[in-house]
């Protein structure tokens, strides 16, 4: 045997096939059973793992003092700030996210979002019975003559834009790290930030999460919000102050909110008031999920981490290269 394996947060159906590329490759592959917030438990299960793969553990300075052995790890998922890129690159860890396999969940969840609360889905079934036949919101825009703002342009909020373009007169587009080029192959208008919030109506989150991005959306940028427009997060909670979104909400500030991710996750109760409002449509950050988008996550996130752990560097490498080629 080559080594151990260690999926530390579980929650997949089937893990077939992490199971067999590992052991077919002579790795022993175990999951983790305990508790979600067992840090004490991972770590000591972690402790002989050349590999781990995880998905909301945080793997931080201490975490990886705990683990000596461990070589390379994989997050299933796009975002990685539950992960210490820094101190894994220090204790030479090889890192990998996966990148791509949901660009099409998230953006048609996007799309439902967007539909959800402008035609106040919600609130009419809440109120089939007793509104038959009236609108359950007095402000129900249509999207052909509105401007759509997209927050990121990755590959999530790329491929938002080429499902959209069609549905809106316009589609703007921030993005300080992508190439004019992009812009014009996507149809997408390079917009600055606080023009972006002054003009759209409808505006979609798709950045990382980071110390730039947190709190991006806060109560003085939803003051640039003058179109009161719909606001869509299905990227990372904490890059809106969700106080200052319920208090603009209740001002009516903003349209409504179609939310799909959290500052803390699952939503602690001083979060009941936002989830319980009328002009909010929220989903338990599955965006990500479809049939096709789970088989690819899991597939892709073992072929990471073993490429890791026999010495190639995937595409979805999060270290630097040079650094690791110099080991």
């Amino acid at each position: 045997m080559t080594g151990k394996v260690v999926v530390l947060d579980s929650g997949y159906e089937s893990y077939c096939y992490e199971k067999k590329i590992f052991a077919d490759a002579g790795y022993r592959f175990e999951i983790f059973s305990g508790e979600r917030h067992d840090r004490a438990g991972k770590m000591d299960m972690a402790k002989d793992a050349v590999g781990l793969l995880i998905r909301h553990t945080e793997i931080d300075e201490e975490f990886l003092q705990a683990v000596p052995q461990v070589k390379a790890i994989t997050r299933y998922g796009v975002g990685y700030d539950n992960l210490d890129l820094a101190a894994a690159t220090r204790h030479n860890v090889k890192v990998a996210n996966v990148q791509g396999y949901a660009n099409h969940s998230v953006s048609d969840h996007v799309i439902a979002l967007m539909y959800a609360c402008t035609r106040g889905l919600l609130q009419g079934h809440n109120s089939l019975r007793q509104n038959f036949g009236k609108p359950p919101v007095k402000q129900v825009m249509e999207f052909h003559d509105k401007k759509l703002g997209i927050i990121g342009l990755g590959r999530i909020g790329g491929t938002l834009c080429q499902k959209v373009l069609p549905l809106f007169e316009r589609v703007l587009a921030s993005d300080p790290y992508i190439s004019d080029e992009r812009f014009a192959s996507l149809g997408a208008e390079k917009t600055e930030l606080e023009e972006l919030l002054a003009e759209s109506d409808v505006i979609s989150i798709h950045c990382n999460l980071t110390d730039e991005t947190r709190e991006l959306i806060n109560a003085d940028r939803m003051r640039l919000m003058q179109k009161k427009p719909i606001l869509i997060n299905t990227a990372r909670g904490s890059i809106v102050n969700l106080d200052n979104l319920y208090d603009a909400l209740q001002s009516s500030t903003i349209h409504s909110a179609g939310l799909d991710v959290f500052d803390e996750e699952p939503p602690l109760s001083n979060r009941d008031g936002l989830l319980e409002h009328p002009n909010v449509i929220a989903t338990g950050h599955y965006a990500w999920y479809s049939t096709n988008a789970t088989v690819a996550l899991q597939e892709r996130a073992s072929n990471n981490l073993l490429a890791m752990l026999q010495g190639r560097i995937p595409e979805d490498c999060l270290n630097s290269v040079d650094l690791l080629e110099s080991e």
